[in-house]
């Protein structure tokens, strides 16, 4: 029996791009349907979080002409994260798996066939590992290679140059359906669930219109996210942190007592000066660091809704 599979495309402000995706994933469809990977009731399912500009019309108007995209649009703008997760959420029990994809299909969505033959094998995770990159830029190459080796640093459980382009079976997205996290951050939740899993290479190409939404503030929280998510590390480098500058404090005033016994103490303003801003500085990263923490805590009590669904095409 041919498999059964949802495509989920989060969308936000993609009226550029939209269609030729759309046109891209219709066609990836009919191959794999003759091929006998996936079954003909299988769909593409297009997530607008809360888009400005015409994505919700174009994808209102892709399902009234073909039945194969659906469409799930949400009241406001509830980040990446949390449209893949409505998504995924909206799939399931509808569906043997599911992959998910950045509309702008940057992915090399050939890799969806062999993630179907994984699935098949009896894999129910399957990630796209990126190892290729000619469609970022030196900078993004540069910083992202960065933030994996950090999260590694910090004990997080991830997989490198892995992004959001992933297969998860129905088991899989049963499983996720348990989390209510505030702040997820699905790249290190889905490898620890310990699923058997499996990789594809994955090559990065250029968009072939409209720009990426997702900008370097939006890469930061992600990255804070993940890191203040899954890890206490933080809190306890600032704590040996302090340490260290206890033990400068002491050594420092037990050279002042002998310079003062010697009489050798030579007045040092500068030295003051840049010893306070300098412990400041320390002080006030530490008070952030547990102020980020307890804003997590203060977020995940209040159990808000993770995101707001106005409207499925279904």
């Amino acid at each position: 029996m041919s498999t059964k599979l949802a495509i989920i495309c989060p969308c936000f402000n993609e009226e550029e791009i939209l269609k030729s995706s759309a046109e891209k994933l219709r066609a990836l469809f009919i191959d794999l349907v003759d091929k006998r990977k996936i079954s003909s009731d299988s769909f593409i399912l297009l997530v607008d979080d809360g888009s400005h500009d015409e994505t919700w019309n174009i994808i209102k108007n892709l399902h009234s002409n073909d039945n194969v995209f659906k469409g799930v649009h949400l009241a406001f703008n509830s980040g990446h994260q949390f449209a893949m997760m409505a998504g995924m959420m909206n799939a399931i029990d509808k569906v043997n798996c599911a992959i998910t994809i950045d509309v702008d299909l940057q992915d090399d969505i050939s890799c969806i066939e062999k993630m179907l033959d994984y699935y098949n094998q009896g894999f129910e995770v399957v990630y796209g590992i990126k190892n290729k990159r000619k469609g970022d830029r030196f900078f993004k190459r540069f910083t992202a290679k960065a933030f994996y080796k950090f999260q590694r640093l910090m004990g997080i459980n991830i997989v490198d140059n892995h992004a959001d382009f992933r297969l998860v079976s129905n088991n899989v997205l049963k499983t996720l359906s348990k989390f209510h996290e505030s702040n997820l951050y699905l790249r290190g939740i889905i490898p620890s669930l310990g699923f058997k899993s499996a990789t594809v290479d994955d090559k990065i190409s250029e968009r072939s219109a409209g720009k990426s939404k997702y900008t370097s503030k939006k890469m930061m929280k992600l990255a804070t996210d993940g890191i203040t998510s899954f890890s206490s590390k933080p809190l306890k480098v600032v704590f040996w942190i302090g340490v260290l500058f206890l033990t400068v404090a002491l050594i420092n005033g037990i050279d002042i007592i002998i310079a003062l016994c010697n009489g050798t103490a030579q007045p040092g303003w500068s030295q003051l000066m840049l010893s306070v801003w300098f412990v400041g500085g320390v002080v006030m990263v530490a008070l952030g660091m547990v102020g980020i923490y307890i804003g997590r805590i203060y977020s995940e009590v209040k159990h808000r809704p993770q995101y707001i669904i106005s409207e499925v095409l279904d």
